[in-house]
């Protein structure tokens, strides 16, 4: 298990609410998170064999930015 760790531009409960079905449909995600505290929005992902990338196209394909952090 990894933690992946991402920017986002979601800043509001609702728009986290958009994403949730997205997040939860990802058999390899077993808990993520979003921080809408942070400068960065973060989102937190513990998941087995996903590539970040798969991440950043899904929040994209639904209308938000999404990049990993180092």
């Amino acid at each position: 298990m990894e933690v992946l760790v991402f920017a986002t531009n979601i800043e509001k409960p609702r728009q986290v609410n958009k994403v949730k079905p997205l997040l939860t449909a990802v058999d390899k995600i077993d808990n993520w998170n979003f921080d809408l505290e942070d400068c960065d929005n973060i989102l937190r992902i513990e998941a087995s064999g996903i590539s970040p990338g798969y991440i950043e196209t899904l929040l994209s394909n639904a209308g938000f930015e999404c990049r990993e952090l180092e």
